[in-house]
């Protein structure tokens, strides 16, 4: 690469750029931390020509990997054939219908009707206003209280602002949406005594992760989301499941809930649909919801963006589940996912620091403290250095440093080989050498 480009593009980037969930400070001293030319596989390149293990999947989406040529020419061919279509005022065509068709296939339960979004923010505030429409129509417009989890992530639109549990996000403005109430992340009895707090009948709906990705990468006890199910139908409020990261495969099921054995009434996706091949996202909402919305709505449904089923998007997806089910990358999901656990239990015998670890299909995390054994933490966070590290290495990972968290997160693409885990265990082994020195 040409030193002269390279700088020009640092400098623009400063003056020009304005990135998303990054400091703004940091960017200005320091320009952008790597610029990718180029992805193959499980790989990133910069434009240096230094190869990076995408461990992140980039951001939890890149399920097939990168440079899927099947998937460029199905966009290709859509784009020459339809570009762009109105999905409005019930116009439609042939990959929406195809592809909405699929996800209710794969759906579990009876989610059987799909609204397309361009994302996981959008897709989940269609959730909430969807849900709210629908007690509008029962003729119950009291219902309209959103509860969430703490910890939780579910966007950065005005209602999915409000319904995240991190803190950070809401202190990033000085207006949130009413309405929103937040409970701890792993108990059914709080969830129920801030229903009962509430009133029932002021409810909409309950929305979680089935396993909380940016929040820190926790995993739910056994009996925590069949408890909520139960509450959520003893109350008669809905159950939304937002599975914009744990969708098509990330924990080895298709979907998480499948995990628990429970039936959302209303489920979100996005990232894995397209493996981020292309913006998309949506709601799928159960027959019953379907049924009183075809019922009760009079005239139009005042809820849609300019991309809801993009016709590109939608082939990408069509193409990107096809490869994902022939090439069994939900099993291997779940395969890869016991090896990287393994590997990751192994570092835990090496080192003091190591604890807390948490697997679920590619979906991992583990937390560093000073001394794992009594939990005690180091006197200001590793977890952000040792990423930077594994950066260096050729890396790409995630610190959560939310609260009393120290937390290293992984989610590599799903069609990650055992040699390839092997080398993200040992580029996390040399990190943590490098940054702590601490071995047993």
């Amino acid at each position: 690469m040409n030193k002269e480009k390279e700088i020009n593009l640092e400098n623009l980037d400063k003056k020009h750029f304005l990135h998303p969930t990054s400091s703004i400070k940091q960017q200005q001293e320091d320009g952008p931390a790597i610029i990718f030319e180029e992805g193959k596989g499980i790989y990133l390149k910069d434009i240096n020509g230094k190869e990076y293990i995408e461990g992140m999947s980039s951001l939890w989406n890149v399920a097939v990997g990168y440079g899927r040529k099947e998937l460029a020419k199905a966009a290709k061919k859509q784009m020459k054939k339809l570009s762009f279509s109105s999905a409005f005022s019930t116009f439609s065509h042939e990959s929406a219908i195809l592809l909405a068709e699929k996800i209710a296939r794969l759906a579990p339960g009876n989610l059987n009707t799909v609204f397309f979004t361009s994302g996981g923010s959008e897709a989940n505030e269609s959730a909430f206003k969807l849900v709210r429409h629908y007690w509008l129509l029962k003729g119950e417009p009291e219902r309209k209280k959103i509860i969430s989890r703490k910890k939780a992530y579910h966007g950065v639109a005005a209602g999915t602002t409000s319904a995240t549990g991190i803190v950070e996000f809401h202190q990033m403005t000085n207006s949130l949406a009413p309405d929103f109430l937040h409970v701890d992340s792993d108990s059914v009895a709080a969830l129920k005594k801030e229903i009962e707090k509430e009133g029932p009948k002021t409810i909409a709906a309950f929305i979680a992760e089935p396993v909380i990705g940016a929040g820190g990468m926790f995993i739910p006890d056994s009996d925590y989301l069949k408890g909520v199910r139960k509450v959520c139908d003893e109350y008669g409020i809905l159950f939304i499941a937002d599975e914009v990261i744990t969708g098509f495969g990330r924990t080895g099921k298709m979907f998480a809930v499948e995990h628990w054995d429970v039936k959302p009434d209303l489920l979100v996706f996005a990232k894995g649909v397209t493996s981020g091949y292309f913006p998309l996202g949506g709601v799928i909402i159960s027959e019953e919801i379907h049924d009183l919305l075809k019922e009760k709505s009079q005239g139009t449904l005042f809820h849609g963006f300019t991309y809801s089923g993009h016709p590109v998007g939608c082939s990408i997806a069509l193409k990107n589940l096809e490869i994902i089910e022939r090439e069994h990358l939900v099993a291997n999901s779940s395969l890869m996912g016991s090896e990287l656990l393994n590997g990751l239990k192994k570092m835990e015998n090496q080192f003091h620091c190591i604890g807390e670890i948490r697997v679920i299909g590619l979906l991992a995390g583990f937390e560093l403290y000073e001394n794992a054994q009594t939990k005690t933490r180091f006197s200001e966070k590793v977890a952000p250095k040792i990423v930077a590290e594994c950066a260096k290495l050729g890396l790409i990972c995630r610190s959560v440093t939310y609260d009393d968290s120290d937390t290293i997160v992984l989610a590599p693409p799903l069609i990650i080989t055992k040699e390839e885990i092997e080398k993200v265990i040992n580029i996390l082994k040399n990190a943590i050498e490098i940054v702590i020195e601490d071995k047993k």
